[in-house]
């Protein structure tokens, strides 16, 4: 065993998993990691997968109804909750609680690099109430339309569903993987030129 802690993007970047430098990061990766990385472990209804990339842009139009007034950086923070899922995947809820502290570990310094490599502050109590918030209520969405789950099974596990505008939940109908890629991208970059 080599001990390797790092993954090889297709920018050529190598990301330490371990200790993330934002100097690593891309978000040009991000963005193709995340429009392949399944949620719900891709059970879910459709001729395609409903990526993590989707879920972002969901989460983020979420949070904007929920707050109208917010700022490109804290629509960024919503937009890249989940971004660390690009390298790691994603899991589902009820298996991250049973790994426990080591999963989350590598989650959190992900994160914390991402943020630094695009200058998004670390979130505040609110901003990070609303984060949460948004991903729960986008959760029920994505439940509902597409994971089988009923009304009352979505309510019990995510909250009570929230009534949206279709233009917030067409996010929830799986588009193809360079749909996803492509659309995470100029929603990124209309936040955050680089």
């Amino acid at each position: 065993m080599s001990g390797r802690a790092w993954q090889r993007m297709l920018s050529g970047r190598r990301l330490d998993l371990l200790d993330p430098s934002p100097l690593d990061i891309e978000i040009a990766d991000i963005a193709h990691g995340l429009a392949r990385v399944a949620r719900w472990n891709g059970q879910t209804a459709g001729p395609h997968v409903f990526s993590v990339a989707q879920h972002s842009l969901l989460v983020e139009a979420v949070g904007g109804r929920l707050e109208p007034d917010l700022g490109p950086a804290q629509r960024l923070e919503l937009l890249l909750h989940d971004a660390p899922e690009y390298v790691i995947g994603d899991i589902i809820s009820p298996l991250k609680a049973a790994i426990g502290d080591s999963y989350r570990g590598v989650e959190r310094r992900l994160l914390a690099s991402i943020r630094r490599r695009f200058g998004v502050p670390a979130p505040g109590a609110p901003l990070a109430k609303l984060v949460k918030r948004a991903d729960r209520i986008a959760a029920h969405v994505e439940a509902t339309r597409l994971a089988g789950f009923s009304e009352r099974e979505a309510a019990r596990y995510f909250g009570p569903p929230l009534w949206l505008p279709e233009e917030v939940t067409a996010l929830a109908e799986p588009w193809p993987t360079a749909e996803a890629e492509a659309r995470f991208l100029d929603r990124f970059r209309a936040l955050c030129p680089l």
